[in-house]
């Protein structure tokens, strides 16, 4: 990737964009033909390779592009439907080509976690940026005041959720700036509860906080946001509860005249990951009036390649399946060398290639040839380094070569994997490429 440089605009962003297609395909990247060093990656796209016959080394992990479109698709009519602007959080999957995807499906913007992640959104073009925490770092926080100095159409809206916060982001802020310089704009987190992660525990508290932003010229208040996710022993119940908390906060505050800030337009309402934005639509549906118009920004990122485990368990759409369904767009391809005994095998893909934090990989089918067949008997039971353990029943049909798909669970996890991601059509058809930034 090229050096960001402070402002970087939307149309430099595009040029770096349509540049990933010229760099060079080479051992940096798993699972690629080794054939293909040497050609661009808009040259390798360009040839239309199977995934499965032209060239391909095992393990590699394929993005269905079917299935991706789905899922874009299906996440921005449920944001329609429910009056929510969507921010997607980009920690998933740090690809920028799917950032401005995600745009083109109507997101707001992205949000980010850390400062690096922020750099590569803006070194892409990224406009608007949620930061979901705190922001102390001296260095990071000179850099954001460069670059909403630098371009008058980015903005960063940012958490904060102490007093000290507030004090260390304006110390280095005025360090940084000048006279004509825009505030940064921030929203107080409110914690999902006493033992939740980050965010202010009290009504007090948050109170207290503001009156340090009010405090500090190099900053704005401009709404109240939190992670539902963290509620204790989360329940519908529970979740719908401190969300109604965040709601009156935000109604608290705007009676207050604490949303006062000069040139503000409008007041954040933030919530939303992957497990609870049925909730989040419920409660932000019953937003009073204001004194601004709200922004009801939701930030759930998993959906964008969803996956078979952890979150096919806990989306929303369990609960709302007349809103649709989101589908699983990962499948990692592993081949089989080992084959000691009837009851065991071995492949080559383990801890460096998969997503085991929350649950192992899933077999799901079997390639022999041209062949596809469920994989039948055929369980993961553990990860090496570089091997996949598989326990494998009477039934299991599994000989050394065969290649091996596997579901995954987590996608945050799976995508840190790999550098770059063949995006392909359920032919096989390699169709794109996805460059990722972690």
């Amino acid at each position: 990737m090229a050096a960001d440089t402070p402002g970087d605009t939307a149309e430099e962003g595009a040029q770096r964009l349509a540049a990933l297609a010229e760099e060079r395909v080479d051992h940096r990247f798993k699972g690629l033909p080794p054939d293909a060093d040497g050609l661009t990656i808009g040259e390798l796209t360009a040839q239309r390779r199977n995934l499965f016959t032209d060239g391909f080394t095992t393990p590699v992990l394929a993005l269905s592009a079917e299935r991706l479109e789905h899922n874009l698709q299906l996440m921005e009519t449920y944001a329609t439907r429910h009056g929510l602007a969507f921010a997607p959080h980009g920690k998933t999957s740090m690809a920028p080509q799917l950032f401005h995807r995600q745009i083109e499906y109507g997101a707001w913007g992205i949000t980010l976690a850390v400062p690096h992640q922020v750099r590569v959104a803006r070194a892409f073009g990224i406009q608007r940026v949620f930061l979901a925490n705190e922001l102390v770092d001296t260095a990071a926080l000179k850099w954001v005041a460069s670059e909403l100095a630098a371009d008058p159409s980015f903005r960063l809206v940012c958490y904060v959720d102490s007093v000290h916060g507030v004090e260390l982001m304006d110390a280095a802020l005025r360090s940084s700036r000048s006279g004509s310089a825009r505030p940064v704009d921030v929203v107080i987190e409110l914690a999902a509860g006493d033992d939740a992660r980050t965010g202010i525990r009290t009504e007090a508290e948050c109170a207290a906080v503001a009156d340090a932003v009010a405090a500090a010229d190099s900053l704005r208040l401009v709404g109240v946001a939190g992670y539902e996710g963290e509620v204790p022993d989360a329940n519908p119940e529970r979740v719908h509860a401190w969300l109604r908390r965040l709601v009156a906060l935000a109604a608290d505050f705007d009676k207050a005249g604490r949303f006062a800030g000069a040139g503000l337009e409008e007041i954040v309402v933030s919530a939303g990951g992957s497990a609870w934005f049925d909730a989040v639509a419920d409660v932000f549906d019953g937003i009073p009036e204001l004194s601004l118009p709200v922004l009801k920004l939701l930030r759930s990122g998993a959906y964008v390649s969803h996956d078979d485990g952890h979150y096919r368990r806990i989306t929303p759409f369990n609960r709302v399946p007349e809103e649709g369904a989101l589908h699983p767009a990962f499948r990692l391809w592993a081949q089989v060398v080992s084959r000691p005994s009837p009851e065991q095998a071995f492949i080559n893909a383990g801890k460096r290639d998969a997503a085991y934090d929350l649950d192992l990989p899933f077999a799901q089918v079997v390639r022999s040839g041209a062949e596809e067949r469920p994989a039948t008997g055929i369980t993961v039971t553990g990860l090496s380094d570089q091997h996949g353990w598989l326990r494998t029943a009477p039934e299991a049909d599994l000989r050394v070569g065969d290649w091996l798909g596997l579901g995954l669970s987590h996608p945050c996890t799976s995508f840190d994997k790999w550098q770059l991601i063949p995006l392909v059509e359920a032919d096989g058809t390699v169709v794109d490429y996805i460059r990722t930034y972690f």
